[in-house]
């Protein structure tokens, strides 16, 4: 056997690799999967960002800690009060506040989940299920979301009048228990985020319809679910056209007790309004916090394309 009597060198040109920096190689080879490492501009930009984004929740705790006519006499100020307390004792005292957090918070909570069933088993069947009609019905369900509000106010007024409903928060949860925006939104994502193959996996194993949603559908579309309850309680939470026809300031939700809010004699303390917006506020921040890394990761999901 012949030896090896030379060292073997590799294959290819034999001028060195110039050296690079770590920071900058990781920038420059950046590919799919591959982490990369902003610059001092790039920090620069989000700190600068995240502050012009924070500035507007500050300014409520600015405001909502002053008086009404240290609001309305300029300069505006910028640093905190000492009337806090004060100004939410006003809010409690001229509105039902605890009542409204509790009546939002179910009605908010209570549409979230239902349309978040709702809107899953429908995208489900628009995505993966073959039936007679489907294009046809998606279509009926996508050209829903063009009609305004405003046409449905009479009629639905006049059905939870002939039912005896007006005041009451059921008046607000049943009309909102499914949207068409969370139907179409679930079915764009279980279309790309569920193979069909694990379906007939599934079928082929003897599974039923009801253990097949539960088993794997639910599952994989648990990011997406996170992201539509997340929107669809925020936009409940806000919603302040429907609750201020249907219910009343002896059983109101938040939004409509803050429209009740801050009247005197002549004028409108505007300080204690801003104070009952900031209350409001609150519970939505609580809720992000809770969600926010479901919403971070579906939102990014949804945004990557394997």
């Amino acid at each position: 056997m012949a030896q090896i009597t030379q060292p073997i060198t590799p294959a290819g040109p034999r001028h060195s690799t110039p050296t690079q920096k770590p920071g900058r190689r990781r920038l420059r080879s950046g590919g799919a999967g591959k982490q990369q490492s902003g610059g001092p501009i790039a920090y620069a930009f989000l700190v600068i960002a995240t502050l012009i984004s924070l500035f507007p929740l500050y300014w409520t705790v600015v405001a909502a800690s002053r008086t009404g006519p240290e609001l309305d006499t300029p300069p505006t100020p910028l640093l905190p009060g000492s009337h806090l307390i004060e100004n939410l004792k006003i809010v409690w005292d001229q509105v039902d506040m605890t009542k409204a957090l509790i009546n939002s918070t179910i009605v908010a909570g209570f549409v979230a989940l239902s349309t978040v069933m709702f809107a899953t088993l429908a995208g489900f069947a628009f995505a993966k299920l073959e039936f007679r009609g489907r294009n046809a019905l998606l279509t009926v369900v996508v050209a829903t979301m063009t009609i305004p509000p405003q046409l449905t106010v009479i009629p639905l007024y006049q059905i939870i009048t002939d039912v005896g409903w007006v005041g009451h928060i059921q008046s607000v949860i049943l009309p909102s228990l499914v949207a068409a925006f969370g139907v179409f939104f679930m079915r764009q994502y279980l279309s790309e985020a569920l193979p069909i193959e694990l379906i007939e996996a599934a079928r082929v194993d003897g599974a039923h319809s009801l253990r097949i949603i539960w088993h794997v559908v639910f599952p994989i579309a648990r990011p997406a679910m996170a992201v539509l309850g997340m929107l669809i309680f925020v936009q409940s939470w806000n919603d302040f056209f429907w609750p201020f026809i249907a219910l009343n300031q002896q059983n109101p939700t938040v939004q409509v007790a803050l429209a009740g809010l801050g009247s005197g004699d002549h004028t409108i303390d505007h300080a204690v309004v801003v104070c009952g917006a900031l209350v409001a506020t609150l519970p939505l921040l609580l809720v992000f916090m809770v969600l926010g890394k479901q919403i971070v990761g579906g939102i990014t999901a949804g945004a990557v394309k394997n």
